[in-house]
Formats: structure tokens, C-alpha cells, sequence
């Protein structure tokens, strides 16, 4: 009975986070404009919401490697990737530049006071949340690993029910 209490404990969290919805928070964009993002749609398809900071090489490498395959998971999936900068007022400065040196495809916002990190209890980064096409957080999923990616994957179709 222990052990399954224990177990219950620990799985709860996940369980509830599995059904909650994307805050409603404002962010901004590269070039300054305010967003909140419950507005933050893909017509039912799924968004990837991958938490990043320029100063973290994980999340650097983490966000390559989507680029090479994101063009293919669009075409299969419909997905939609949203990369959320929580550099901060002394490293803002620099999330424009390395954006503009990638080859990503993706929506880019700063998330300066950390409003959105904290709405969504983001301790370390990476830190990324798969959204299904009704706005729920599906799956989520910390720090970076090679081949972290094809699980992301595995649970994007998932979501989009490929």
C-alpha cells in the first residue's frame, strides 16, 4: 500500500499537467509587439511550446536538430513550433542575432520576466510542451539528450492522430 501511494504521489502531477491548458500570459515577439498567448492557435493541429535560452547549449543543440527534420514534420504532422527565450534583460540582446545565424523556421518570442516560465513551472530549460489541436498540454519533456527529438516526434503524431 506504501509503494502504491508513493507511486500515486509522484504520477499525479504528471497525470493533472497532462490535462491543463496553455496559460494566458503576455510575451513578446522579436521586434517588440505584446502577445498573449491564448492566442496562440494551429487550426487543431498540434503546437511545440520548446523553452530556450541562447546561453544554453542544450537548448541550442536541441532546437538544430528539430530544424533539420521540423519542414517534414510539418508536411506529416501540421505542427507548429513555438521557441520561448527566457534570456532575460542582460542577455536579450542577444536572442535576434542567433536567431538570424539559424536556419529555423519557427515563431520566436522573449519571455523577458519570466511570466510564461513561471505560469507553466519551467525550472530549467530546455524545457518543451507539446499542445494538442484543443489547447491541452499533452506531454512535456526536460533538458536535451541526442535523439530527444524522434520522441517529440513519436508525440506529435500522437497528438495530431497520425
Amino acid at each position: 500500500m506504501k509503494h502504491f501511494l508513493a507511486t500515486l504521489a509522484l504520477a499525479l502531477p504528471l497525470l493533472l499537467s497532462a490535462q491543463s491548458k496553455m496559460p494566458s500570459v503576455v510575451v513578446q515577439t522579436m521586434d517588440g509587439k505584446k502577445v498573449n498567448t491564448s492566442t496562440w492557435t494551429n487550426g487543431g493541429k498540434p503546437i511545440i511550446v520548446n523553452f530556450w535560452a541562447t546561453w544554453c547549449a542544450p537548448c541550442k543543440r536541441e532546437l538544430a536538430a528539430i530544424a533539420d527534420k521540423y519542414e517534414d514534420w510539418q508536411k506529416q504532422t501540421g505542427v507548429k513550433l513555438i521557441a520561448v527565450s527566457i534570456d532575460d534583460a542582460r542577455t536579450m540582446n542577444r536572442v535576434a542575432p542567433y536567431v538570424n545565424g539559424q536556419d529555423w523556421d519557427y515563431d520566436v518570442v522573449l519571455d523577458p520576466n519570466g511570466d510564461l516560465k513561471r505560469a507553466l513551472n519551467v525550472n530549467n530549460v530546455p524545457h518543451t510542451f507539446l499542445i494538442d489541436g484543443k489547447g491541452n498540454i499533452v506531454w512535456q519533456h526536460n533538458n536535451y539528450e541526442p535523439g530527444d527529438e524522434n520522441d517529440l516526434y513519436e508525440q506529435v503524431k500522437k497528438a495530431a492522430g497520425k
